[in-house]
């Protein structure tokens, strides 16, 4: 570790200092209810905790957190151990709801400052092990406007009609044409709770998203097809170039004021200094399972080795393709592995421009 350039994490738009150490590793027994792997990171940080509410009674002190169920066993850990270890570093009791019943996670002590470590240090402990679920929520700019979808389905034809015979190349890894979309990132929602939070951070930029784009819906064309890494004859992704008509960046202001926005709210993770927009038109993933068509962009993915294609006639052919254009008039909180009535994806919450 880089002592001049630490790791840090961000909790509630805290920001705490990690100290890596050796992470246990054990077996799993065959009951894993309420078990997980010991806490894997340390932090230093000053044992304050203004963000939760530390209520003083008559044996000493009392908070209260919202913790997702799922993430309730990485708190426990294996035969209990982390748990009791927090309590011992920390002085505290830490009582933790059975399985299956929703509650908060209380923790007791003689002490503030002892109670609002070991809340720190459950916090830290969940938000290592939240990394590790794969996302559930994705913020999303539909680009299933008709016309777009008309144009893609010719491209498609097109390119199969004219390039089916390059290796790696099959009508299975095509866009889903009614959830065509750009993603502006990623969420980890685990709960109701963490669903109607998110819903309403997005809500809390509605006056920002239409100070950019003046009040109306922003008119979009959608042009051209670029491969994501460097050899056009290796590609795994390709995607369509969304531009504003008139030649402003608002688009992309947008999209990074949002995720500006959900990350100073903890609910998500910076990965770029700038979000790449892209509408996603060919992706080896579909190639796994044909019946999902994912939010592309940052999200995690499978460990299945992809079967890359050869892009290079596509782009000779295709490279300037126009697919039409639109007016973007609609953020919303999409959910993954999900379809509404008019086949996008099953939203949770959403804006609009005008």
């Amino acid at each position: 570790m880089d002592v001049l350039r630490p790791p840090v994490i961000n909790i509630d738009g805290r920001i705490y200092r990690r100290n890596v150490i050796q992470e246990e590793q054990y077996e799993e027994e065959e009951d894993f209810s309420y078990m997980g792997p010991p806490e894997s990171e340390e932090f230093e940080a000053e044992e304050t905790c203004d963000i939760h509410v530390i209520e003083q009674t008559e044996r000493g002190f009392r908070c209260a957190i919202d913790v997702p169920t799922v993430l309730y066993k990485y708190i426990i850990g294996k035969k209990g151990e982390t748990r009791k270890r927090l309590e011992s570093d920390t002085k505290t009791s830490i009582n933790i709801p059975k399985q299956g019943v929703e509650g908060q996670i209380v923790v007791t002590g003689p002490h503030k400052a002892a109670v609002s470590s070991a809340i720190t240090r459950i916090e830290v402990l969940i938000d290592n092990f939240r990394k590790k679920q794969p996302f559930t929520h994705f913020l999303s700019l539909p680009l299933n406007d008709p016309k777009i979808q008309e144009g893609f389905l010719k491209f498609k034809d097109g390119v199969l009609e004219q390039c089916s015979q390059d290796q790696g190349l099959d009508g299975s890894i095509f866009q889903n044409p009614a959830k065509l979309h750009l993603t502006v990132g990623t969420l980890t929602l685990l709960d109701d709770s963490e669903v109607r939070k998110a819903t309403e951070h997005l809500q809390d930029c509605q006056n920002l998203i239409r100070d950019i784009a003046g009040g109306k819906p922003l008119p979009l064309r959608v042009t051209g097809v670029e491969y994501m890494n460097d050899d056009p004859g290796m590609v795994d992704v390709l995607y369509a170039k969304v531009n504003v008509k008139d030649g402003s960046d608002k688009l992309q202001v947008i999209a990074d004021r949002l995720v500006e926005y959900f990350v100073s709210k903890g609910q998500m993770a910076r990965e770029w200094d700038r979000v790449k927009l892209h509408g996603t038109v060919m992706n080896t993933l579909f190639r796994k399972d044909t019946t999902v068509k994912e939010a592309s962009g940052s999200g995690r993915q499978g460990t299945n080795e992809r079967e890359a294609f050869d892009a290079r006639k596509i782009l000779k052919i295709f490279g300037a393709y126009h697919f039409g254009e639109l007016d973007l008039n609609t953020v919303s909180l999409s959910q993954r592995y999900s379809a509404g009535c008019t086949g996008y994806y099953a939203s949770a919450g959403s804006i609009s421009f005008s």
